[in-house]
């Protein structure tokens, strides 16, 4: 009797903790510790083949793409694979209505027609170290212990820096239980060389995002460069193709079902041990209030943009931007309330307080805390929506209050002339004043009325009504064209100054930005804080409570890898997701006639003749392909790996039933979402014409 309550304990704590064998995101140094399970799974690779500071490894080949996304690198010529999604603001900004890059696709046929992105990155990681021990040196049983953790992590990272020559920095892992340093090497010269029309690298666009089936063609091509010692530089003529020290083997043979994979990239941010607190106050006040702002901003971009190309042009990169988030949500929410997230969450702490009624008290002070700190939280996602996603004339306005004190104004004022023309090129004024409409009133509407900007209400209560206000603002406001711009830049310092404390925009970007600044800011970072350091407690708690399990670390940008295997799913009654598709698909959606599903017309006649090359298998074009890796965002353009690290396809989206996955995995539905490298090849050689870059890789059968 007693081994039987003993087992349905065990069985019990399992259920709880939902164990999922292909749950989590792997930091590369530390891959022996579930080397043996993978190998179970089929990999056919070593930890050491992975990651290794000894020699070259899979590690060597991945790229951190601009900050938010991953690439890969194809040949020793420096040439990387991304998404397209990720490589869409740089084809926007080079093009034109002349040049349409974004309708018509770019390839470059030599180096010298490589275009170059001021502001582009691609960096490399050198090493992972775990460096928790000195981090906490002289730390333990004193009131500054954080003090003394801060300026111990910098001390070992300037160390560091000196030593190696590298950038090294330190991010706390599981809540501040650990720490790991990471070197790395920056390249600051990466050139757009190809990326398919818009019509197929978005194909679907805001219909098919996070669904399946998928055919979305989402990649793009780009170079790293270096100076001729093939180390980092700044962007330069004299700059060469980076020869690369590790480039993946690209498999053309195909994919079956139940095949191993991995996804190897710099996932951005996961919260898997969230109290169910956290999650009943984000599911019930954050994404409520986040998901009706972005609705609101899109209804006039997205209406905008059907009027004509030029428009489409200058808001292609925001709607992207604005509307991946707001699906993302949706998804999310429905996910979170279908698997019962908070019951989950709430079970969890029951048993877990069940094994030592002593956590009741850490549990205890996080409800606290996190009740404390929700109004504050919901104001902080507010003010992101407001100013980094909203009209954008808030954040332009409020960028001049820095010139204004510039010793050297006419220099800067100059400089800021020639800077605002690029803003301008892709704005419209009558969109904005639409978009701010719509979201003042929605984003007072969830503000607490304590920190609420006591001056817009008084600006706002000059006025009839919120429209009228805003409609104020665009009448008066000289930031709202190019022209009146360039002539508040013409004017001396002292009357420049006088314009911009006199502006109505300026007047209420000021206001709210310093509102956020001095009244929700201190006060959300002081909360957070203080529920971090309860959250170290109450990770470190379940690692100690459930010693059975192996616990991954929450992502949060560092280089990561994450496993499973090619497969479909059953994600509702009666509804099965097949676990790859076809061009025969691209067909069926283009025949619908909706404007998602355009395509260009020499991808219809490649179809008809059947052209597919040796990328084609049993008559067709293998597209996408689902699998149980657990990604987030950020992991958009990672590489999808087979069991001896070749190149399979690209990591592109999940599915809409899998966004929950950033809070609670489920292994039974939550599946990645990635473009077929077979796609990506054909769309290269046959249907581009860029044969060239074929030749640079290292294409490989069974």
């Amino acid at each position: 009797m007693k081994l039987k309550v003993f087992l349905l304990s065990i069985l019990f704590s399992f259920q709880v903790l939902e164990f999922y064998p292909h749950e989590g995101m792997w930091i590369p140094s530390l891959l022996k510790i579930i080397e043996g399970q993978m190998q179970s799974n089929g990999l056919e690779l070593s930890a050491d083949d992975i990651y290794s500071i000894n020699k070259s490894s899979l590690k060597d080949a991945i790229v951190h793409f601009g900050g938010g996304c991953t690439a890969e690198v194809v040949s020793n010529k420096g040439l990387i694979l991304t998404n397209h999604h990720c490589g869409y603001s740089q084809i926007q900004q080079h093009s034109t209505v002349e040049n349409n890059y974004l309708k018509n696709g770019f390839w470059a046929m030599n180096f010298k027609e490589e275009l170059t992105n001021p502001g582009l990155t691609a960096t490399f990681i050198v090493s992972i170290k775990n460096v928790t021990s000195d981090v906490f040196k002289g730390s333990l049983n004193v009131d500054n212990s954080e003090q003394i953790i801060a300026e111990n992590i910098l001390k070992i990272q300037n160390e560091a820096n000196e030593a190696t020559g590298y950038k090294n920095v330190i991010k706390p892992f599981y809540y501040g239980n650990k720490y790991y340093m990471i070197t790395s090497k920056t390249f600051k010269d990466v050139r757009l060389v190809g990326a398919p029309p818009s019509s197929m690298g978005k194909f679907g666009g805001d219909t098919d995002n996070w669904v399946w089936p998928r055919h979305t063609c989402d990649f793009s091509v780009f170079r790293i460069y270096a100076n001729k010692d093939n180390e980092p530089s700044e962007i330069s003529s004299e700059n060469i193709p980076y020869e690369a020290s590790a480039s993946l083997d690209i498999k053309i043979s195909g994919i079956k079902e139940n095949d191993f994979s991995m996804v190897f990239g710099f996932p951005g941010k996961t919260e898997q041990y969230l109290t169910s607190k956290a999650v009943d106050n984000y599911i019930n006040q954050i994404l409520p209030a986040r998901i009706e702002m972005r609705k609101s901003s899109l209804k006039y971009i997205d209406a905008a943009m059907d009027l004509s190309e030029l428009n489409y042009i200058k808001y292609a990169s925001k709607q992207s931007r604005i509307s991946n988030a707001y699906k993302k949500w949706i998804g999310q929410d429905i996910g979170l309330r279908k698997k019962e997230a908070l019951e989950k969450k709430i079970n969890l702490e029951k048993n877990w307080i069940s094994k030592n009624p002593a956590n009741q008290n850490i549990l205890d002070k996080l409800f606290l805390v996190e009740e404390k700190k929700i109004k504050y939280q919901l104001a902080y996602s507010l003010f992101i929506e407001l100013w980094y996603y909203g009209p954008e004339i808030i954040r332009f306005s409020n960028g001049f209050n820095k010139l204004e004190k510039e010793k050297d104004f006419e220099e800067k004022s100059l400089k800021k002339r020639e800077s605002i023309k690029n803003y301008f090129k892709n704005y419209d004024v009558n969109v904005d004043e639409n978009i701010f409409k719509s979201l003042l009133p929605i984003y007072l509407k969830h503000l607490e009325d304590d920190l609420e900007s006591p001056m817009v209400n008084s600006f706002i209560d000059k006025h009839q009504n919120i429209n009228d206000y805003v409609e104020y603002l665009y009448e008066k406001s000289s930031w709202t064209s190019l022209k009146s711009t360039e002539k508040v830049l013409t004017n001396n310092q002292k009357k420049f100054g006088k314009i911009l404390m006199n502006d109505p925009v300026s007047k209420f970007s000021l206001s709210i930005y310093n509102d956020f600044r001095n009244n929700i800011l201190p006060k959300y970072r002081e909360l957070e804080k203080e529920h971090d350091l309860l959250m170290r407690s109450y990770v470190k708690s379940l690692i100690e409570t459930y010693p059975e399990k192996t616990f991954f670390a929450d992502a949060n940008s560092t280089l990561r890898l994450t496993y499973g295997k090619v497969e479909g799913s059953l994600p509702k009654d009666g509804i099965t997701y097949n676990w790859f598709t076809t061009i025969d698909g691209i067909v069926e959606k283009f025949n619908t006639g909706e404007s998602d599903y355009k395509i260009p017309n020499r991808l219809l006649e490649l179809y008809n003749q059947k052209n597919y090359g040796k990328y084609g298998s049993g008559g067709t074009l293998n597209i996408c392909f689902l699998g149980s890796n657990h990604i987030t965002g950020g992991n958009s353009g990672s590489p999808a790996l087979d069991s001896k690290g070749r190149l399979i396809g690209i990591n592109f989206d999940r599915t809409w039933e899998s966004t929950m996955s950033d809070i609670l995995f489920d292994e039974a539905i939550c599946r990645n979402i990635m473009v077929d490298i077979r796609y990506i090849l054909w769309v290269i050689d046959i249907y581009a014409g860029a044969g060239h870059l074929i030749s640079e890789m290292n294409l490989v059968k069974d």
